[in-house]
């Protein structure tokens, strides 16, 4: 058999497209279609590292591990374990007698098939106990102390002297106890709610 300029023609054509189909076929799976998660859309993470009110300073960064996977209409969009990195947006002690601690975080950016999408989610704030009442109990509590001291010691007039010296000592005890900052281990769970939609690409 003979063959011609248009058998050749049609066989080359024909390899073309049966490596196109080839190719075709094995890039398939690894399509990424565009899923958009919308505002309040929860983040569930775990800390990689520790934060603390007395520490941690506005400005820093801090890294976590996505602990529950984000999933829409059967799509897993974030997968669990997924990186992410987030922002000290405020940090402040606690006052030993006044001023509660305070300790705001935010999420900044999630990994996903290798690549960094940036969130803006609502600041999650942390707020010290008050501890007024536990300071007007230690310093009370003294100043009773003392009184029944003075008391004792020399009568009426010890315990008007007795009562100031044991006030003095229970603000001492209320000065080296009465710091209340927040503290948060590593693996410590948060949650954080998109402030605004993200659009993730997701490899089918």
């Amino acid at each position: 058999m003979i063959l011609t300029k248009r058998h050749y023609l049609a066989i080359g054509s024909s390899v073309l497209l049966a490596a196109a189909l080839t190719l075709a076929a094995k890039t398939l799976p690894d399509r990424a279609d565009p899923v958009t998660l919308t505002e309040d859309t929860a983040i569930h993470v775990t800390l990689d590292q520790a934060l603390s009110s007395n520490r941690s300073n506005p400005g820093d960064h801090f890294e976590a591990t996505v602990s529950e996977p984000v999933v829409v209409d059967g799509k897993t969009v974030i997968p669990q374990g997924a990186h992410a990195e987030g922002l000290v947006v405020d940090a402040h002690q606690s006052g030993r007698l006044m001023g509660r601690a305070r300790l705001q975080l935010a999420l900044q950016s999630v990994a996903v098939d290798g690549q960094n999408y940036d969130v803006r989610t609502i600041p999650h704030p942390r707020v010290g106990h008050g501890h007024a009442k536990h300071n007007l109990g230690w310093i009370g509590g003294g100043a009773a102390g003392g009184a029944v001291i003075g008391a004792l010691a020399g009568g009426g007039t010890g315990a008007l002297i007795g009562g100031p010296i044991g006030a003095g000592a229970g603000t001492t005890v209320a000065l080296l106890t009465g710091k209340k900052d927040i503290k948060l281990a590593p693996e410590t769970p948060m949650t954080f709610k998109l402030a605004e939609p993200v659009t993730i690409n997701v490899k089918g």
